[in-house]
């Protein structure tokens, strides 16, 4: 069976995010505007889950201490320190399917990532989970719950770099079973 994926829309736009976002970790000092934190909040949620189990909770932190702090607690974190917002992604086991948690999150950060990217903003996802000691050290400075676990930050602001993206297409990657 071949699928065919249409990626254009009436006005060639559609899915135009997945093939343009890239990475960014240098931003303008122009904080992100509340609007487009709570579009980029919404994009989060909208991501599938297990079970549809939605096990994501979310901290908002333009506090440029607690960014520094952030921006301490991985050794790729360093391009948070000038960022003016910081999504630190977590979730609580309480759930049922615990075991997808992380998964499901990943389906959540994707979404930031590409809405940030449709509303010109920069961004990049900062792996905190599954290492025990990032996760202690983020929970440590966000003061969390016992029950929340951090999974990642992700360092957003109005691009100061520009990149183009990779073209990472491999057909070696793909097997057809016809």
């Amino acid at each position: 069976m071949k699928i065919l994926i249409i990626i254009e829309d009436k006005e060639g736009e559609k899915m135009k995010e997945i093939f343009h976002r890239t990475s960014i970790r240098k931003y303008t000092k122009q904080p992100v505007e509340k609007e487009k934190i709570e579009l980029l909040l919404k994009a989060a949620m909208a991501a599938p889950s297990a079970g549809n189990q939605q096990p994501w909770h979310f901290y908002v932190v333009t506090n440029k201490e607690l960014i520094e702090q952030l921006s301490e607690c991985s050794p790729y974190a360093r391009c948070l320190k000038n960022a003016p917002l910081a999504l630190v992604t977590c979730y609580k086991k309480a759930v049922k399917y615990p075991e997808y948690c992380q998964i499901d999150l990943s389906a959540c950060n994707e979404n930031i990532l590409l809405e940030a990217d449709h509303l010109s903003l920069g961004a990049v996802w900062l792996g905190i989970a599954p290492l025990q000691d990032r996760m202690t050290s983020v929970k440590k400075v966000l003061h969390l719950e016992a029950d929340e676990f951090v999974f990642s930050i992700i360092s957003i602001g109005y691009p100061a770099e520009t990149k183009q993206q990779q073209n990472r297409y491999d057909i070696n990657r793909i097997k057809y079973l016809d």
